[in-house]
């Protein structure tokens, strides 16, 4: 799919993965998870890749039993999520700490794989999601 670079497409974008997370017959915990790093990826392209301005994101996605793979590309400037992910600053408190990050940092630890390529001029980052993966928030009891 391919979508205006907004955050009304998000919702959009969430619909498929969501989708993909039910044919794959991903438990809540792992559908939450790839839909949470999708989206916040989604939301970052927008927000600081195209700054507001105008641009398109390509969603594609693979499912086969108990697995997720979705890829987002853009062709806003480059960006690396691994190298913008900040680790929680522990003891810091919140109100010191540095502002950004902490959103592709929860991104990252919620799929089970990750990778980025810039090719001919688009950032391309994939996650992948397995029903088995550590669930890093499990159900409360």
């Amino acid at each position: 799919m391919e979508v205006p670079a907004t955050l009304g497409a998000l919702g959009d974008i969430a619909a498929f993965v969501l989708r993909l997370a039910g044919r794959a017959g991903l438990g809540k915990g792992p559908a939450y998870r790839i839909r949470l790093a999708v989206d916040e990826l989604a939301t970052n392209i927008v927000m600081h890749g195209y700054r507001g301005g105008d641009g398109r994101i390509t969603v594609r996605g693979r499912s086969g039993p108990g697995r997720v793979q979705i890829s987002i590309a853009d062709s806003a400037p480059a960006f690396d999520p691994v190298e913008g992910c900040l680790p929680p600053a522990p003891g810091v408190p919140p109100e010191r700490r540095r502002i950004g990050g902490l959103g592709i940092h929860l991104a990252l630890t919620s799929v089970d794989e990750f990778s980025y390529v810039r090719r001919d001029g688009r950032n391309i980052s994939t996650l992948t999601v397995n029903a088995e993966g550590t669930d890093p928030c499990p159900p409360r009891r």
